[in-house]
């Protein structure tokens, strides 16, 4: 009786959206389209839930260029732009900048407008207007917020040096727009990438930019009009009953509200040039509430052997899988932690009738009750609910280790009974850190040896080689060790890692370096002259992570390093090693010594290093972040 009471509220009043009415013609625009509201019409009826969504960093993801949107300074000269200056101005509440254009043969210098920027939490990159139609250019220089640094656009990425700072011109049309904006229609006139940049033209379209309420909650012109009634919201409230025109992710079974996330939180690709097509000029057809695969192919490699459609991606793109995952399937780059909750047992175990884990288990879409200092601290802590940085996370599931925690992990440390330590280690990357997994797993030596992957005991126990981790393994929980440990066993595995493993490897390790309860386990007197070893890598990224590292030292906050090149990398080197001699000295004990390539008298082997490095593995690495 209620739904057929509540049925009557609908009416067929016009819905109104606000519109992009300032927009200039040389940027995507935002506009009404069929059923989509706004966040603007959720803010009357819902304060709360508005004000929290307006704090988070989902909504700033994509921003028009404006004075209230741009934290970076735009005065002035940004030099080494890849060897190139790049000349900022703000004139009024306009952004300019003057820089080598990347789509011409000679990089003959422009001035360009900036309209939009992407990002407002770790990193600002920013886009220009090519003066064809709404297609967009980026910038050469990206804005590091928490440093307060212009770095190279290569340098923001791992990405191997010698693919050069080519053209990203149209980029933001074609993908970004997919999930760093509410309901983006790409209207491109050819398909991205089939023609050189400037000779495209496109027309974007969303409805809002930056990821607002209606990503989430699905359209919500049906509930907007069915709510104009008063009385149809106190018979909700008095029956308790949920509001049937619109989607509330936590209220979905575990798997469909997951997929919420997933839509833009996976490694996924289209099924067809026909979907893309249509995606391009309506927008990906993808409603909160649906299941997710039947309008996308979401990439498992773990599944996916027999993959008839992933095969005919990987016949395309031949990097797909590799540039995004680790050899066994587990994810590798940030932003797609679906892709890996999914292939946990915890989320695989998930039935309708039993909801076990899922992305509401540990994050929240809206705080309850939160002050603007606590809504700042959700938003910096990736939306996370009330105890959820902890072990509650886990014990909500697992209560039996609540009162034999110490017994289960045989550590004393608060860190080392982290349970996010083991079981969620950093081994994805991005963003020019490294990231915890969303696969859970256990820590396993043979894993190791057969990705690549550092594993969550020599994440932490930086100074320890892989057999000790293998034997300690398999003396605590019995897990086989592997068959063979292969060259130099008798060193440190982030030793090996960082000096001859791939970029990717290297990465991770060296911002493991710089790891406070890393460091608390495994001692820093060793580490200084490892990561000013690091500091001449082929790969910008791995440089700034090593520089950034090195900072963390104890002596060497105030320390700065010049990475914009490699070939700063030397002098680099000899001031930190300058730096570090002139620091006490406690020394290492014999063992941790030869573990880490120190000689008895307390001297790094540089020889030693050396040779490592000279066996790195070279591999081009490409994470696509």
């Amino acid at each position: 009786m209620v739904a057929a009471l509540l049925g009557l509220a609908l009416t067929s009043q016009p819905l109104t959206s606000s519109s992009d009415s300032s927009a200039s013609s040389q940027r995507p625009v935002a506009t009404p389209l069929d059923q989509f509201a706004s966040s603007d019409t959720c803010r009357a009826c819902h304060p709360g839930e508005y004000e929290s969504w307006h704090r988070s960093f989902h909504r700033t993801m994509t921003q028009v260029a404006s004075p209230g949107s741009i934290v970076a300074p735009f005065s002035g000269r940004v030099e080494n732009v890849h060897g190139r200056p790049m000349d900022l101005e703000r004139r009024g509440s306009q952004f300019w900048a003057t820089f080598d254009n990347p789509d011409a043969r000679d990089r003959a210098r422009i001035t360009r407008q900036v309209v939009m920027v992407t990002g407002s939490h770790q990193q600002q990159q920013f886009w220009y207007a090519t003066g064809r139609d709404r297609l967009l250019g980026k910038l050469p220089g990206v804005y590091l917020i928490g440093p307060g640094q212009w770095i190279p656009r290569q340098a923001a990425f791992l990405r191997p040096p010698d693919t050069g700072d080519g053209s990203d011109t149209g980029a933001w049309n074609a993908i970004c727009i997919g999930c760093h904006t509410t309901a983006g229609r790409p209207r491109l006139d050819v398909p991205f990438g089939s023609t050189p940049p400037l000779t495209m033209r496109a027309d974007s379209q969303v409805v809002e930019f930056g990821i607002a309420c209606e990503a989430c909650h699905g359209p919500g012109g049906s509930h907007v009009r069915a709510n104009q009634a008063p009385w149809r919201r106190y018979l909700l409230h008095l029956f308790g009953e949920p509001d049937q025109t619109i989607v509330t992710p936590n209220r979905l079974p575990a798997k469909l509200g997951s997929q919420v996330c997933g839509q833009c939180h996976s490694i996924w690709e289209f099924y067809g040039v026909n979907d893309e097509r249509v995606a391009n000029v309506r927008g990906l057809p993808y409603r909160p509430g649906d299941e997710l695969r039947t309008t996308r192919f979401v990439a498992q490699p773990s599944v996916d052997t027999d993959s008839q459609t992933l095969r005919e991606i990987l016949d395309d793109d031949p990097r797909f899988v590799q540039d995004s995952f680790w050899s066994d399937g587990m994810v590798r780059v940030s932003g797609r932690e679906y892709s890996s909750l999914i292939d946990s047992p915890c989320f695989r175990m998930a039935r309708e009738e039993v909801r076990t884990i899922d992305c509401m288990s540990c994050h929240q879409l809206h705080p309850k009750d939160a002050a603007v200092t606590s809504l700042a601290a959700w938003a910096d802590t990736h939306q996370l609910a009330p105890n959820m940085d902890g072990n509650e996370a886990c014990l909500q599931c697992h209560a039996k280790f609540r009162n034999d925690l110490e017994r289960h992990t045989n550590h004393r440390s608060v860190s080392a009974n982290l349970c996010y330590n083991c079981h969620m280690p950093y081994t994805t990357y991005g963003l020019l850190r490294a990231l915890r997994s969303h696969q859970i797993s256990s820590p396993n030596a043979s894993s190791s040896m057969s990705t690549g992957r550092p594993n969550a005991c020599n994440l932490c126990h930086l100074d320890k080689t892989l057999m000790w981790s293998a034997e300690q393994l398999k003396r605590l929980y019995g897990v086989v060790p592997p068959a063979d440990f292969g060259q130099d066993a008798d060193v440190s595995a982030a030793v090996l890692w960082l000096l001859r493993g791939d970029a990717g490897q290297r990465a991770l390790v060296a911002w493991a370096l710089g790891w406070k309860p890393a460091m608390e386990a495994s001692g820093t007197e060793w580490l200084p002259p490892l990561l000013a070893s690091t500091l001449d890598d082929p790969y910008d990224a791995v440089r700034l992570i090593a520089a950034r590292s090195l900072q963390q030292q104890p002596g060497f906050s105030e320390t700065t390093v010049d990475v914009s090149h490699a070939k700063a990398g030397k002098a680099a080197f000899e001031h930190a090693m300058e730096r570090w001699r002139g620091l006490p000295h406690s020394g290492l004990d014999p063992g941790t010594a030869s573990r880490v390539l120190f000689d008895r008298a307390g001297a790094p082997r540089f020889d030693e290093f050396a040779r490592l490095k000279r066996e790195h593995n070279n591999r081009p690495v490409a994470l696509r972040e």
